[in-house]
């Protein structure tokens, strides 16, 4: 008598680039919680201040700043507290960056999980945004502090309180951007290794060019629309434009960031479908 094999699980090639297989990741949320604690605890786990350091980074950055650029260079931060001008864009600007940064190796860096484990491959750099998303959010916090002292201390802030709808939006937006490039990125070092040098390099560079330090309220109309054609920019100039009362605020560069976003989102995840099922022929 044949006997009937009763399989629980048959895992199938995807043979077409846009069988994504999304759904799953819904299957494996367990998975992906798992990971988002990992990568939040393990981060300062064996430091001496611990988690104090998501507290201390974005002052000592702000600090920073505000030494440099606003003391000894002398830039303008559009009439507002220095302090807080530079907050306002490290704060949205570190969540991108540290975004970007940890889903550009999420082939070279889990390599050894994934060439024994099956699970979702997007879960990785999902877990590293919704991590990032909680350092985000102490972040943000500390900004809101400084931010209520110089509104109570009657600073020159004019605060666009109809415009606070916008704050989630701008946020997915960066998360998104980060969540793209990043993808997209990892994806292409499994073959050109020279990538993850000029990672750190690039992601300085943009950051000079995304108005966190220059506000484009000081440049002529030219070098403006460049700075404007970084997605980057109109978010951060929304997010300052939002709290401050100051920056550059326009509907149509939004519009054109979230579908900047949306394309790169897309070209990403089809790109890493497509390499993880080769990739461990190549990293």
């Amino acid at each position: 008598m044949e006997e009937k094999n009763n399989w629980d699980l048959i895992i199938k090639p995807q043979n077409k680039w846009y069988q994504l297989d999304l759904a799953s990741i819904w299957h494996y949320r367990d998975l992906l919680m798992l990971l988002v604690r990992r990568d939040f605890v393990s981060v300062y786990k064996q430091t001496i201040l611990g988690p104090l350091w998501f507290f201390i980074q974005p002052i000592i950055t702000s600090l920073t700043f505000t030494f440099i650029f606003s003391g000894i260079a002398n830039i303008s931060t559009d009439g507002n507290p220095a302090i807080l001008f530079y907050m306002a864009g490290i704060t949205l600007w570190t969540y991108f960056s540290d975004c970007l940064t940890k889903t550009s190796n999420t082939f070279i860096a889990n390599a050894g999980v994934f060439g024994k484990v099956y699970f979702p491959r997007l879960i990785v750099p999902l877990s590293v945004l919704v991590s990032n998303l909680i350092k985000f959010g102490i972040q943000f916090l500390i900004f809101i502090c400084v931010w209520i002292y110089f509104l109570m201390s009657k600073s020159n802030l004019h605060v666009h309180w109809q415009l606070m709808w916008l704050l989630p939006i701008l946020i997915l937006m960066m998360a998104g951007l980060g969540l793209g490039f990043g993808v997209l990125i990892s994806s292409l070092t499994t073959k050109y290794r020279d990538l993850t040098f000029l990672i750190g390099f690039g992601v300085q560079l943009l950051m000079y060019g995304s108005s966190v330090v220059l506000p484009i309220s000081t440049m002529s109309d030219k070098i403006k629309v460049i700075m404007l054609l970084n997605p980057l920019t109109s978010i951060i100039e929304a997010f300052k434009y939002i709290f401050l009362g100051s920056g550059f605020f326009e509907p149509f560069w939004l519009i054109y960031s979230f579908g900047i976003m949306v394309v790169f989102i897309a070209i990403a995840v089809i790109t890493f479908s497509k390499v993880e099922k080769s990739f461990m022929d190549t990293v």
